[in-house]
């Protein structure tokens, strides 16, 4: 870092080593701001890409072909997914997905919502598709998951991020809680129906809220929230800033879909979503003939002719497996009787309409205020959505976006007769709201009076959204809110002031008043949030094999697709308040089964503690427990160590939360406690400056386990900690040169009083390379170590510098007028990291200030302190680096004057170094 001056000041002298060449370290490389035939892809430190192009449609290629280079893997195995041909990649575990994909017929769907788009819809889904297609066969080379299963991608269909949406989507919805109502109805009776309605095992747990102008610290709404899905490996969103001359909008992408459907930040505009509850998938019992060859399915009238094929689905290590797929007036059917002559079909508005909502999607990109994100939502089909959207005006609103049929209350309920004309839909759909929010508007998937309540039958409980509008009213930061581990005192929780413990034994009387006396936090460190779970468990295990609810155990016959939302067990856990609160309707008592369930934690815990694998604790802390347990995609055949994500993944992880906490950490009681669903985003949207918003996801940005970004947000996702969003502002190189298109990536801006508006620009090693090597080469700069280079050495440096992930240069600029260059590396992937114990957190810089006339008082330390800011602005990093040559007095006396500690001296390659170090909290503290 060079002693600096103002832009106007007299020549300092230089305080650094030279920038990394080429001959001082072998790096591995991936672009921090690469070139691509369309546009550019700016990578911050944590590898999210910030895509710049020319055209819309070009955006959408580079989207496409980042996605692929990032994701290959990924979104190939979705890719399989649509087509319902994964098991002839990865065995006969999915067979029972490929059976359902293909007699739902979702690539036909997806083929048929495609050819229904308008126009430019159309033709942007395509140049996404380009984009992957031209990235793929070089993405799958260097993903090691293809060679190890040795696989390869297959080229995409215009209509494949389609299928890939319905992938994630399919499953979503309601269709699974009306196989388990029909078996319920069936097994314990109609009545027994509603101990069980509440949200499955597919369900959501996410949260989003909404803060307005007058609400919150900046005068401007805040957005927040977090998305809570199976946790996948990779995840299922991908961070992504998209910028052309039409918007510029960040947020988070499905890999494999352009745009940004659920969240984005367009900058003066922001959405998010949660999942309504709605019920928009009605399932219809069907019987059927065979009549002269033909397949003919009852319906109002009789009976009718229906289409039906056979379909071969090939199995990787087993045989071909022969399906019927047929398709009633009411929809495919997804599970056929073994005999053939009745099924069930399914029934959704984008099978209907042959539309998902994709025509929303550039609109929304366009937005730039509440009523554009209002009126793109409009084309919106499936999956229902409870959208929060707010701009910078302060406008606020809340609305439902989605198709919800008109029909019978039964259809809600369970799979209904096709042949009784009462179950059809009727013609249009149901009205959704569109409210203006006030003051505080609050989503967690729970039942809203004029807003949800009408819409459909499976909720969460109140829990979350009661607790989220106290804690934001309270004033507490939404990095707090998300992760708060607070359970509510629920049914089965109060069920324990009841329980008559007279004549058991004194550790069982212990763990009931240890659990009553707990504060109800499920913090991962807490023995008595473990104590509880195993408790719970135990409840639940008991009560399922209580003699009123064990006919629940009659198998099914419902396909093995079905299972998870068909298993008593898990059932019974999810809906634990539920049956706790009305065994007694079925002939049951609770209690005794509550006692009997202390009873076997007590005496499990006793043993455990004689053993030695839980000293001295009354049970093993949640967190031992409750650990991430990621769902991963790999060939039934290869061995788990085989996968080259084997290793790539620090384990096990604690985790906090509960599925009744804002930290929705879910699992399922009775069947097992770690955590398959959760958060798979967070994110907080500031409408008065986006630069403020903040993010993150488990994992990483990369789907590759051999990179970097595969798993480096995952410490801090798993601590509830975020990143900054670091949105780019992508300006013209020249602005009084129209054909001049090459663009500047700004990372970092602030206004500094009395100086001037800051900014941090990418450094380009070709559009700035006169400016740089005319600096470098000045006599002024003798430390820098450059002054002999040619300019084709000095470009080469940077070149190098430009390739890497570790190592990063900018240029300084106030207001436009360029003033120096600014340098990050990270020490333990620099020469520097082999002279001294690298800490996790540490940052090394560099710095060179221009010369200029006339001098302005305080800008080194004013500079400084931006500097500072933009570098701890990532809670990640702890301590910045610095080392100055020794002969450079002017340089080390302005270091200590702010704030820097000396260490040691080393003796580097190119110099005698003083190590020097600020840290946060000297920094925060003004020492």
């Amino acid at each position: 870092m060079t002693t600096h001056t103002s832009p106007q000041a007299t020549p300092p002298g230089t305080d650094q080593t030279s920038p990394p060449g080429p001959d001082q370290a072998s790096r591995t490389a991936t672009d921090h701001t690469s070139r691509a035939a369309t546009g550019l892809v700016h990578r911050d430190r944590y590898g999210v890409p910030h895509l710049w192009a020319g055209t819309v449609d070009d955006l959408a290629y580079l989207q496409g072909h980042t996605a692929a280079t990032d994701r290959a893997w990924q979104i190939e195995v979705e890719h399989w997914r649509s087509e319902g041909t994964l098991a002839s990649r990865l065995g006969p575990t999915e067979v029972s997905w490929d059976r359902f994909a293909r007699r739902v017929r979702l690539d036909d769907t997806a083929r048929r919502c495609f050819h229904r788009l308008e126009p430019a819809t159309r033709r942007w889904v395509g140049a996404y598709v380009d984009g992957v297609n031209d990235a793929l066969p070089a993405a799958a080379a260097a993903s090691p998951e293809f060679a190890a299963s040795g696989t390869r991608p297959q080229p995409w269909q215009p209509w494949t991020p389609l299928g890939i949406f319905l992938v994630q989507h399919m499953l979503f919805g309601t269709f699974g809680n009306k196989l388990w109502r029909a078996h319920v109805s069936a097994t314990l009776g109609p009545d027994a129906i509603d101990l069980f309605t509440m949200e499955g095992p597919a369900g959501s747990g996410s949260n989003a809220w909404v803060v307005t102008g007058d609400r919150a610290d900046g005068g401007a709404p805040v957005i927040a929230g977090d998305p809570h899905r199976i946790i996948e490996l990779p995840n299922v969103y991908q961070q992504v800033q998209l910028s052309c001359p039409e918007f510029d909008v960040i947020g988070l992408a499905f890999p494999g879909v352009p745009g940004l459907p659920h969240f984005g930040h367009a900058g003066d505009v922001a959405w998010a979503i949660t999942n309504a509850m709605a019920d928009y998938q009605d399932l219809y019992r069907e019987q059927f003939r065979r009549v002269d060859g033909q397949l003919l399915a009852r319906d109002a009238t009789g009976w009718a002719a229906v289409p039906r094929h056979v379909e071969r689905i090939a199995v990787r290590g087993g045989s071909d497996v022969e399906i019927d797929v047929i398709e009633t007036a009411r929809g495919p059917v997804i599970d056929l009787d073994p005999g053939g002559d009745a099924g069930i079909s399914l029934r959704t508005p984008s099978r209907v309409d042959a539309a998902l909502g994709f025509d929303a999607l550039l609109p929304l990109l366009r937005a730039r205020a509440v009523d554009d994100v209002v009126a793109a939502l409009r084309h919106w089909v499936e999956p229902v959505n409870s959208v929060l959207v707010a701009d910078r005006s302060g406008a606020v609103r809340r609305l439902v976006a989605g198709r919800v049929p008109v029909r019978d209350e039964t259809c809600r309920r369970i799979p209904v007769p096709a042949w009784d004309p009462r179950y059809a839909w009727r013609p249009g759909y149901a009205a959704t709201p569109v409210d203006t929010v006030s003051d505080l508007a609050v989503n967690a998937n729970d039942r809203r009076r004029d807003d949800t309540e009408a819409l459909g039958v499976d909720f969460a409980p109140p829990h979350r959204a009661r607790r989220i509008r106290e804690l934001v009213t309270a004033g507490v930061d939404p990095a707090q809110v998300h992760v708060d581990d607070h359970t509510a005192r629920t049914v089965t929780r109060r069920l324990l002031d009841r329980l008559d413990l007279t004549d058991h034994p004194a550790a069982v009387r212990h763990l009931r008043d240890q659990l009553r006396d707990w504060d109800g936090r499920m913090a991962a460190d807490s023995t008595d949030a473990g104590a509880y779970a195993a408790w719970r468990g135990a409840l639940v295990r008991r009560l399922a094999d209580e003699q009123c609810l064990r006919p629940l155990r009659t198998p099914t016959g419902f396909d093995e697709l079905f299972a998870p939302w068909t298993d008593p067990t898990a059932r019974i856990g999810l809906a634990l308040d539920q049956v706790v609160d009305g065994l007694h309707r079925l002939g049951g008592r609770v209690e005794p089964v509550a006692v009997a369930a202390l009873a076997e934690v007590a005496a499990s815990t006793a043993a455990e503690r004689e053993s030695g694998s839980v000293p001295g604790a009354a049970a093993e802390p949640w967190g031992r427990r409750h650990v991430l347990h990621p769902i991963r995609v790999f060939p039934d055949s290869a061995d788990a160590a085989d996968d080259p994500a084997a290793g790539a993944l620090p384990t096990p992880v604690p985790l906090g939360g509960d599925s009744n906490c804002v930290l929705a950490t879910s699992s399922v009681p009775g069947v097992s406690d770690v955590c398959w669903r959760g958060p798979v985003a967070r994110y907080v949207w500031d409408l008065g400056d986006r630069a403020a918003s903040r993010w993150i996801v488990p994992f990483g940005a990369s789907g590759r386990p051999d990179d970097r970004h595969f798993a480096d947000q995952l410490p801090l996702w798993a601590a509830g900690g975020l990143i900054p969003v670091a949105p780019v502002r992508w300006t013209p190189a020249d602005p009084a040169d129209p054909a001049d298109a090459t663009m500047l990536a700004t990372v970092y801006a602030e206004t500094l009083a009395g100086i001037g508006r800051f900014d941090l620009v990418v450094l380009d090693p070709r559009a700035h390379l006169d400016l740089v090597h005319r600096w470098v080469t000045e006599p002024r700069a003798r430390f820098w170590g450059m002054t002999t280079y040619s300019r084709a050495e000095v470009g080469e440096v940077y070149e190098f510098i430009d390739g890497l992930e570790t190592h990063h240069a900018y240029l300084m600029r106030i207001d436009e007028v360029p003033v120096g260059i600014f340098q990050t590396y990270e020490p333990a992937e620099d020469p520097l990291g082999e002279h001294y114990p690298v800490a996790p957190g540490d940052i090394g810089i560099h710095l060179f200030l221009a010369a200029a006339e006339p001098p302005i008082a305080g800008f080194t330390g004013t500079l400084a302190g931006a500097l500072n800011r933009y570098l701890f602005a990532d809670p990640t990093r702890t301590r910045i680096v610095v080392e100055p040559d020794v002969r450079n007095d002017r340089a080390l006396r302005r270091w200590q004057r702010l704030g820097f500690v000396f260490d040691a001296q080393l003796d580097l390659a190119d110099k005698r170094a003083q190590l020097a170090f600020l840290t946060r909290e000297r920094f925060v503290s003004g020492g």
